[in-house]
């Protein structure tokens, strides 16, 4: 096993790493809007706060040499499923060429610091 830390994206919040990586494959926790360099949350709105989503989630692919191109499955989590039309069309700018991974999306009450939305990704890690 090897575990993922980049100070490019957010420290993790409690007991977990930012990603795990074991037998080709990457485990991404749950990312919601923290920005790294500050460690405040972004929520001007809910597409400031999937966007630097997406930017915390990037900074852990590249790190573990992996890019949106590898990513099997992804998680995410919403406050509220108003946000879902905003959301997706954030999160489809990172998945260029219509390849993109499976998905699920949820409404979850009381993500972690007032959050908006918080994404996961199982991602294949290339040799």
């Amino acid at each position: 096993m090897k575990y993922i830390n980049t100070p490019h994206a957010p420290a993790p919040i409690g007991p977990y790493s930012q990603a795990v990586a074991h037998h080709g494959m990457l485990f991404i926790s749950g990312q919601i809007a923290l920005d790294p360099e500050t460690g405040s949350m972004i929520q001007d709105n809910i597409e400031a706060e999937a966007e630097q989503v997406m930017k915390n989630l990037q900074a852990i692919l590249t790190a573990a040499g992996a890019s949106f191109h590898s990513v099997l499955k992804t998680t995410i989590l919403l406050s509220d499923m108003v946000h879902f039309s905003a959301v997706n069309t954030i999160y489809g700018r990172y998945f260029e060429g219509g390849q993109v991974p499976a998905r699920e999306t949820f409404a979850a009450a009381g993500l972690p610091r007032q959050a908006n939305i918080e994404i996961s990704m199982v991602v294949a890690l290339l040799d």
